[in-house]
């Protein structure tokens, strides 16, 4: 599959459709390959801009995919080709269904124990227990997590997901990907965890299509979610105007 990495707002994104992201996830799989996987939305290109740390490790990744509808409209107003939406929990929940037809394993990593321990018994129902490789909570100390990768190394998942808070995820992944090379397919998924497991809800499809799925999320959550979406959705759209009037100087 030809590649199409496309350039925004200081970072990239892959121009694939979900069909064929989940094709490049399956080929990676099949001939023992590392993917390094990660999304794009508004928060994450507005954190980047300045830690260097979370914008090596994002653009270094092997796949990126466009997660945030704001993203979509600052590629449509900057003129850049977007096939389709992939976003991180639509991409987790399809590499399960990859797990389950192949017999793949897969390995969950973060969020509280709690909530993981929910998350397990909803993967188990849906998709059966022989998926899993093993899991663990998200909360630990710097001076654990070469054992949290070891832990993982020898749990020989070939799909990683990682649900830890932006940008502890990606940087975590960016470090330790090759110390986990056998591990195919690696991808941080963000809040994910929490709806799968049920303590979230997921916008109505049709919050989801016109770009209001961080209300929805906002609602639920105000305590957490107001600084990202309220002031951060405002820091993004700055962003863009700038990028999109500079393209015409």
């Amino acid at each position: 599959m030809e590649k199409c990495r496309i350039e925004i707002l200081n970072t990239f994104y892959d121009n694939h459709s979900m069909k064929e992201t989940i094709e490049l996830v399956r080929n990676g799989i099949e001939n023992k390959k590392q993917i390094h996987h990660t999304v794009i939305n508004a928060n994450k290109i507005v954190l980047l801009q300045k830690d260097n740390e979370l914008r090596e490790s994002v653009n270094s990744a092997d796949l990126i995919n466009i997660d945030g509808k704001g993203v979509l409209w600052a590629a449509k107003i900057l003129g850049k080709p977007v096939k389709e939406r992939v976003t991180g929990i639509d991409l987790m929940m399809e590499c399960l269904k990859l797990c389950q037809e192949n017999g793949y394993k897969a390995y969950f990593f973060g969020t509280k124990e709690e909530t993981l321990l929910k998350l397990i018994d909803n993967i188990t129902k849906d998709f059966g227990g022989n998926i899993i490789a093993g899991y663990r909570n998200g909360y630990y100390q710097p001076e654990e997590e070469s054992i949290i990768v070891e832990e993982i190394r020898k749990a020989k998942p070939q799909i990683l997901f990682v649900a830890i808070p932006s940008p502890k995820k990606e940087n975590f992944l960016f470090r330790n990907k090759n110390e986990l090379k056998d591990v195919n397919f690696i991808m941080g998924v963000g809040g994910s965890f929490d709806v799968i497991a049920g303590k979230v809800r997921r916008a109505p499809s049709w919050m989801q299509k016109v770009g209001l799925e961080w209300f929805f999320r906002l609602i639920q959550e105000p305590k957490k979610m107001w600084k990202r979406y309220l002031i951060g959705n405002l820091i993004f759209a700055r962003i863009v105007i700038k990028h999109r009037f500079s393209a015409e100087n």
